[in-house]
C-alpha cells in the first residue's frame, strides 16, 4: 500500500469515527441552585428539582451543546462553593448587584421581578398604601424613598422576615431598619412558616416567590400589600453567577440567554411558573 493511499484511508476512518460534520463533544456544566425557592427552584416529589430555573437551565444547556448537572446547595454557601470549584454556575434567583460583582461575574439578566410584602389580611398592615404600584430605586430613588416613608407608620414596631444574604435583606437593612424589627432566615420556606405561625408580622421577598407562597392552603388568609420595588440595592435583574475567570463560559451563557429571551422561551417559562412575564427589558 502506498503512503498516499494509507493516509487517505486513515482520513476516511477518522471522519467516520468523528460523527456528523462539525459535531463537538458535549461538555458538562455543573449548575448549583438552592432547591428551596419555589417556584424559581424547589425540590418536588421524589426529590426532583423543579421550577422556572430548572427548566431554563436545561434549555440554556441545550443551546450551548452541554449537559446540565443541577444540584441543590444551601444559599449561604453558594458563592463560596462556586469559587471553590464545586460547580461551574449558579442559577438560584440571584440578583445582579455591585456587591456580588466584587466576588463573581454574571451573565446577562434572564429575569427581572420586583419585591413585595405578604401579611395576614386581618392585620393592620393589610391597609398598606400604594398597593400594586411599582418603584425603581435605580432610576427614581427619591420617588421610591417617598413611597417607603408612606409605609413606615404601619411598619413601626412590627417584625419583618427576610431571607439572609439576599437583596431583600439589604433593602430592609437600608430602608426599614429602626422602623421595624428585621428577622433573617436561612430560607424563604423558614420565614413562611414563621409568618403562618404568627411569629412575624410580614415577610419581604421577590414578588414571584410570594405568589408561590400565597398558593399554599395555609396562606389562604394572606395577601401581598404595599408598593413593589426593584433596582438599586435590589439589583439589575437575575443572572447566571460565574467565576470571574470563566470568560468563555460567560460568553456562552450570554448568547444562550439572549436567544432564550429573543425567541420567547423566557416569557413562556415565566408565565408557566409565575403566571406573569418577567422577561428583562433591555
Amino acid at each position: 500500500m502506498t503512503i498516499a493511499k494509507f493516509v487517505g484511508l486513515a482520513l476516511v476512518a477518522g471522519l467516520l469515527g468523528a460523527g456528523p460534520a462539525g459535531a463537538q463533544a458535549q461538555k458538562t456544566v455543573r449548575i448549583a441552585t438552592e432547591g428551596a425557592y419555589e417556584p424559581w427552584n424547589f425540590t418536588g416529589a421524589g426529590g426532583q428539582l423543579q421550577g422556572f430555573e430548572i427548566d431554563l437551565a436545561n434549555d440554556l444547556c441545550r443551546r450551548m451543546n452541554a449537559k446540565c448537572e443541577i444540584s441543590a446547595q444551601d444559599w449561604d454557601g453558594i458563592i463560596p462553593s462556586l469559587q471553590a470549584g464545586k460547580f461551574d454556575a449558579i442559577m438560584a434567583g440571584m440578583s445582579i448587584t455591585e456587591e456580588r460583582e466584587k466576588a463573581i461575574q454574571f451573565s446577562r439578566a434572564y429575569a427581572n421581578a420586583p419585591n413585595g410584602l405578604v401579611v395576614e389580611k386581618t392585620s393592620a398592615l393589610a391597609k398598606m398604601p400604594l398597593t400594586g404600584e411599582r418603584f425603581d430605586l435605580g432610576r427614581d430613588e427619591a420617588g421610591a424613598r417617598k413611597a417607603i416613608e408612606q409605609m413606615k407608620p404601619l411598619l413601626k414596631g412590627k417584625t419583618v422576615g427576610v431571607q439572609g444574604s439576599t437583596t431583600h435583606a439589604a433593602f430592609a437593612e437600608k430602608y426599614l431598619k429602626g422602623t421595624a424589627e428585621i428577622r433573617e432566615y436561612k430560607s424563604t420556606e423558614a420565614h413562611d412558616l414563621d409568618l403562618a405561625a404568627g411569629r412575624v408580622d410580614a415577610i419581604l421577598a421577590d414578588s414571584t416567590a410570594l405568589q408561590g407562597t400565597l398558593k399554599k392552603p395555609e396562606f389562604k388568609g394572606y395577601a401581598m400589600v404595599g408598593p413593589n420595588f426593584n433596582g438599586g440595592v435590589l439589583g439589575r435583574g437575575v443572572g447566571v453567577g460565574l467565576r470571574k475567570a470563566d470568560a468563555e463560559l460567560k460568553g456562552q451563557f450570554d448568547k444562550a440567554v439572549q436567544e432564550a429571551v429573543a425567541d420567547g422561551t423566557v416569557k413562556t417559562l415565566s408565565e408557566k411558573w409565575f403566571g406573569l412575564d418577567i422577561t428583562p427589558r433591555s
